[in-house]
């Protein structure tokens, strides 16, 4: 399943007992990227505080739009895990699997309206190229109508899923037709 060891809820107790049931509460269970962290119970509840916020949090980016980029992010750093738990996300929005597929195949397969366009494109600067992104990068997400705590909210998606990303990738998360399924969104 994973390269470390990881603790079931089963087995759990004391602090991770709490975690997985504030998560299996809020989520509806518990996913294989919170599992791996299971030997820290203490990053596990900042890495949900954190995920809570950036991706749920009020911050002018729609779910949808927190959704495209994470699953531009994941493809991108070809993260097979994250790519499909959020494109599954996506696909609730998207509603068009064929679409869908193609994004994941090629970022630039679909044609997306210009802000989107322009969210895809900096997650896939800023994911492949941190060095190369700089005000013009920002300048252009401000062209397609984004104001600043928009930018910052994207550059947040950002940073986050590369974390997730490196997380799963780094540590053999496993991913599963069944583990896509059953969660809250």
């Amino acid at each position: 399943m994973s390269w470390i060891q990881t603790i079931d809820e089963s087995e759990a107790s004391g602090a991770l007992r709490k975690v997985y049931d504030r998560i299996s509460d809020e989520r509806g269970k518990v996913s294989n990227i919170m599992r791996i962290q299971s030997l820290n119970p203490e990053a596990m509840e900042a890495h949900l505080e954190l995920y809570k916020t950036v991706v749920y949090g009020d911050n002018g980016l729609s779910r949808k739009e927190r959704e495209l980029v994470a699953t531009a992010v994941s493809v991108v750093n070809g993260c097979e895990y994250c790519t499909n738990h959020h494109a599954v996300a996506l696909g609730k929005y998207w509603r068009d699997d064929e679409r869908l597929g193609r994004f994941v195949e090629d970022l630039r397969s679909v044609e997306l309206p210009p802000r989107k366009r322009a969210l895809v494109d900096y997650a896939e600067a800023l994911t492949e190229a941190p060095d190369e992104v700089g005000p013009d990068s920002v300048d252009r997400l401000r062209e397609a109508g984004l104001d600043d705590e928009q930018i910052l909210a994207t550059a947040l998606v950002v940073g986050y899923f590369n974390f997730v990303n490196r997380l799963a990738e780094g540590l053999g998360v496993a991913f599963s037709q069944a583990e896509m399924t059953g969660y809250d969104y």
